[in-house]
């Protein structure tokens, strides 16, 4: 089972990959678009390796964003862009495909465009499951926070009810109407006057006063 830290690792790799590979395919984009017209078939076929370039660039600095930030936010945002780098990909390789088919003097730039599309598709495709793992572990860690929260607040609460326990005594013996409210406030009942106190020590203060 993979540790969170291997996730963060992980993803860091993919998202420093799709950079590259971002990088590469728009360099290949340009270095095609600049081929004499007589050797181009289609301009269509080196302009989207340049846009699924610019996918693939966008995702690694998102993927690196969501390394340093690991909000919620931020992994949403990687996850968008993963499915666009994906389809960005996907559209890549439908176009290419066809050109590779033909053996001309591009054959081999063409090659490279398709090999870089797959190996695009294939980082998309892991570094969105690898968010949905880091996601999954996040949403853990703040529940069992939540959860340790909450538990420390229920056991200050009993201890604060419980330093009430002797003045509860005593005004039982004076009898004095009180009640202990949540968290931890007593509330006290004189001729048809409410009080609230949130120590102990306040409300020995004020029997004291009343002599």
């Amino acid at each position: 089972m993979c540790t969170k830290r291997a996730l963060v690792w992980s993803l860091l790799v993919l998202s420093v990959l799709h950079m590259g590979l971002g990088v590469s395919c728009i360099s290949l984009g340009v270095l095609g678009i600049t081929q004499p017209r007589r050797l181009q078939k289609s301009q269509t076929s080196f302009s989207t390796p340049i846009w699924s370039g610019v996918c693939f660039l966008v995702c690694g600095l998102c993927g690196i964003l969501c390394v340093k930030k690991r909000t919620g936010l931020t992994m949403i945002l990687f996850s968008a862009c993963c499915i666009c780098g994906l389809i960005g990909g996907i559209l890549n390789v439908q176009f290419v495909r066809a050109m590779v088919k033909r053996v001309n003097s591009l054959y081999y730039l063409h090659l490279a465009f398709l090999c870089l599309a797959s190996l695009g598709i294939l980082g998309c495709t892991l570094s969105t499951w690898l968010t949905c793992r880091l996601a999954s572990c996040e949403q853990k860690r703040l529940f069992l926070e939540r959860d340790l929260s909450l538990h420390h607040s229920v056991e200050m609460g009993e201890k604060k009810c419980k330093a009430f326990n002797d003045v509860k005594k005593r005004l039982q013996k004076m009898k004095i109407e009180y009640a202990l409210l949540y968290p931890a406030t007593l509330r006290l009942t004189i001729n048809g006057t409410k009080k609230r106190f949130a120590s102990p020590d306040d409300v020995t203060a004020f029997i004291d006063s009343l002599g």
